[in-house]
């Protein structure tokens, strides 16, 4: 069941968020069979990095919704439905990547070790302000959003992936789209007596410290799930460096839109991609952009 939320966005004092912004949830279901071991393609390090990605979700996206909510508190309606919006988004994100993260166990991945470093890591979130843990889901909101408009965008990535994996993405990568000024817009709303400098100054290191871990903490991972799979040493980290930078290279392709994120007065929605929610869909399937 699909259910549309219509954000109506006439009395917000700034952001550009789109005024016709709908943020549908979509209650779909993947990964309840079966799939391949290697299910990117038949290829170890593609698998690896997104089985790395899954596995962090469901405490991850928790923990998003937590840190939004602590903040709802006093934000006009229009703010109050995109909220609730959001919490149902990810609450089916987290379902159904707690379903892929059961498939890859199944396949023989080892991915606890990777629960575990995320639950320690969260667990040091529990007495550090609240307003920092908004910062922190503000930042990693936009690496979804980046990598999520990449996926939709450029077919190779998932081009040669089993299908019921490759739609599971792409599901998450269209709501990843939808809300991801959700997050941005709760840190203004919260943050709305605070100088621009303050602002800007907090989510620039927020981000600086949050890339650093992200891929320092994802590259562990996916060499651990790699070394599981044989590929050890500098085969292992050779191959992954080139799938993150050279081809399908998610990682350079975002490059553009994380620098932008440090420019004073940014806001998620100063490139409006839903277009690309509607390659999803079916709508548009001839305009789909070419990969490099």
């Amino acid at each position: 069941m699909h259910a549309p939320v219509t954000i109506d966005t006439d009395t917000r004092r700034s952001a550009p968020t789109p005024a016709d912004l709908t943020i549908t949830v979509r209650d779909e279901r993947f990964n309840r069979a079966s799939s391949p071991r290697r299910w990117w393609a038949g290829e170890p390090f593609g698998t690896a990095w997104h089985n790395a990605l899954s596995a962090t979700f469901p405490r991850g996206e928790a923990f998003f919704i937590e840190a939004v909510k602590a903040h709802r508190e006093g934000a006009d309606p229009k703010l109050e439905a995109e909220i609730r919006a959001f919490v149902k988004q990810e609450i089916n994100h987290t379902r159904e990547h707690i379903a892929f993260n059961r498939l890859a166990e199944d396949a023989g991945y080892d991915i606890k070790a990777i629960d575990k470093r995320v639950a320690e890591l969260l667990a040091l979130t529990k007495d550090r302000p609240a307003i920092a843990n908004l910062a922190v889901t503000m930042a990693l909101e936009h690496y979804t959003a980046m990598m999520a408009a990449e996926f939709l965008a450029n077919p190779k990535h998932f081009a040669n992936a089993d299908k019921e994996v490759r739609d599971m993405w792409r599901w998450h990568a269209a709501e990843e789209i939808e809300h991801k000024g959700v997050a941005f817009d709760t840190w203004n709303h919260a943050t709305r007596d605070w100088t621009g400098w303050r602002r800007w100054k907090v989510r620039s290191l927020v981000m600086l410290t949050v890339t650093a871990r992200f891929f320092k903490n994802r590259w562990i991972d996916s060499l651990n799930l790699l070394e599981q799979d044989g590929i050890t040493g500098w085969k292992a980290k050779w191959g992954l460096f080139k799938y993150l930078t050279v081809s399908p290279g998610v990682v350079r392709r975002i490059f553009p839109a994380w620098l932008a994120y440090f420019k004073p007065g940014f806001h998620p929605w100063d490139h409006d991609d839903r277009e690309l929610i509607k390659l999803y869909e079916g709508d548009f399937q001839d305009a789909l952009m070419p990969a490099e």
